[in-house]
């Protein structure tokens, strides 16, 4: 799977956090192991210039989603479509703003964003209640066990050994 994850924001991003995370979303959702993903993080000034172009909205947005391929998420026995999934351009500015008034860290904020374009890009949207409710909950349970798993992942390695390079 390739997930490319590029900072043009000028705000400090965990790259290597948002590649894990968009594995570990691709990997649930049964996409095809060789679909590729971008991420980019913009300022407030590209992101609106994104959002006023494409959207037809003014102003500064959280996250901006463009399917390329229009993959859809797998299905339990049948091969996965391979192709390009699209790219999410975030706003790590934006996101700070967000996280501040839900009262919660940047990067909570940023792994939300992160999820909610990527069901986007599988077809998900929440125009309607019912689709509403089907995508923030099935985002509410893949950021769950994303947490579970990075925490399960960092007690992992805190008990191992430290390696011992005097041989």
């Amino acid at each position: 799977m390739s997930i490319e994850v590029q900072n043009e924001s000028g705000a400090e991003l965990d790259e290597h956090r948002l590649q894990r995370l968009g594995r570990f979303v691709l990997d649930r959702m049964r996409v095809h192991p060789l679909a590729e993903l971008s991420v980019t993080a913009v300022d407030e000034a590209t992101i609106a210039e994104l959002n006023a172009k494409w959207m037809d909205k003014t102003g500064p947005t959280d996250v901006l989603a463009f399917p390329m391929d229009e993959l859809r998420p797998g299905l339990v026995n049948a091969e996965p479509e391979e192709g390009v999934l699209g790219d999410l351009v975030l706003c790590p500015a934006v996101a700070a703003l967000q996280a501040e008034a839900a009262g919660h860290a940047t990067q909570d904020e940023l792994d939300l964003l992160t999820t909610h374009g990527i069901l986007h890009l599988l077809g998900y949207d929440h125009g309607e209640p019912d689709e509403h409710r089907e995508m923030f909950a099935l985002q509410a349970q893949l950021l769950g066990e994303f947490l579970g798993h990075e925490s399960a992942a960092a007690q992992h390695a805190a008990r191992q050994p430290a390696s011992d390079d005097r041989g």
